[in-house]
């Protein structure tokens, strides 16, 4: 079970979970932030750190940003050409500039 980041970041990104996150496994897109599933320990600190309540357990996540989040590693994003996979951190990649189709075209809920 991995964390989920849903609508409320949109246009958010308050970071307060990429500060408080012990594996940077928290990426940074256009619009949105985007939680590596496969990287994620699972320890909860980024959901009590975000003040907007964008965080929650993927099973309790709205099904719709719960595969948004998978297509951001496993899909090949507007502008790249490869899937972003697992990197094994995001530091070391920094802010990516794109998100998903999803989220580019998000007008809200």
């Amino acid at each position: 079970m991995a964390y989920v980041i849903g609508a409320a970041c949109v246009d958010t990104q308050d970071r307060s979970c990429v500060e408080e996150c012990p594996v940077d496994c928290i990426y940074e897109g256009d619009r949105k932030l985007y939680i590596n599933p496969t990287e994620c320990i699972d320890c909860g600190a980024c959901e009590v750190a975000c003040p907007v309540e964008a965080i929650t357990v993927d099973r309790k996540a709205d099904a719709v940003f719960r595969d948004d989040s998978r297509s951001f590693f496993d899909e090949v994003l507007p502008g790249r050409s490869e899937p972003l996979g697992t990197p094994g951190g995001a530091g070391a990649i920094g802010p990516l500039g794109v998100d998903t189709p999803f989220v580019a075209g998000w007008s809200g809920a």
